[in-house]
């Protein structure tokens, strides 16, 4: 379980650094899916930092999960 938690923060981690660099650089969109959702048209460096956040947030709180 521990590994599947670390594992999905990484990928919401990934998910938010690849939305920062799109809106920053422009490069990313193929793996970026905050860039390819319509609805989040202008909120996408907010919805990116976000993601960021919450990633680092359940990384770290994957540690406290007893095997």
């Amino acid at each position: 379980m521990k590994k599947f938690v670390e594992t999905a923060g990484f990928i919401v981690f990934a998910q938010g650094a690849a939305g920062l660099l799109y809106e920053w650089t422009g490069w990313f969109r193929l793996w970026a899916v905050v860039a390819r959702l319509d609805f989040l048209d202008g909120y996408g460096l907010f919805v990116s930092i976000v993601l960021v956040v919450t990633g680092t947030a359940v990384m770290v709180a994957a540690d406290s999960i007893r095997t």
